[in-house]
């Protein structure tokens, strides 16, 4: 296996009509559904970036930006943006498209940090990422700014740390009651 390799070596890309039966209750397609489908072609990037089976660490955040139709084109595309020593962050952006008007409308974007396993099910060590470009080496930096922030802010509220004085005036115009001593 190579010891680095570029994000196009792994990009990934698929395209699926949506349809009756992708729907929720209101008509429009189940976002449950795509989250699916977002974790299938994450898994299947890391999978061909690592060359070993993946499994999903996290999810970083997932804003349904507009709505997906039955009888559209989703298309989920997939990139390695990422890599640490056995985890890597994959970016999928997932799209829409009205098949009669050709309309494609950006629905969502989200991070999967995914972990490569041996057989055994113990961590493997990953191909480090090759940067080629700035847009590359920004994807990098901000996927590692994110890992940061995301351990701060776990840091931070950790139950033996938290201090309710500290937070009590962060919470007073808030939507809650606050009704222990």
């Amino acid at each position: 296996m190579a010891k680095y390799k570029s994000a196009k070596e792994s990009i990934v890309s698929i395209t699926e009509l949506m349809q009756p039966s992708h729907s929720n209750f209101g008509g429009k397609v189940h976002g449950g559904y795509i989250l699916n489908l977002m974790d299938q072609i994450a898994f299947a990037c890391s999978s061909k970036h690592s060359q070993s089976y993946c499994v999903t660490a996290s999810v970083n955040r997932v804003d349904f930006l507009n709505p997906v139709e039955v009888g559209d084109l989703l298309t989920l595309k997939a990139s390695i943006n990422y890599t640490g020593r056995t985890s890597m962050v994959v970016g999928v952006r997932v799209e829409a498209e009205n098949i009669i008007t050709g309309k494609k409308r950006h629905c969502n974007s989200s991070y999967f940090t995914m972990v490569a396993k041996d057989e055994k099910g113990k961590n493997l060590k990953v191909p480090g990422l090759i940067i080629k470009d700035k847009e590359a080496m920004r994807r990098f930096a901000r996927s590692k700014e994110r890992k940061l922030s995301a351990f701060k802010r776990d840091s931070k509220y950790d139950a033996k740390n938290f201090k309710i004085k500290e937070y009590s005036d962060f919470l007073k115009d808030e939507n809650v009651k606050l009704e222990f001593k």
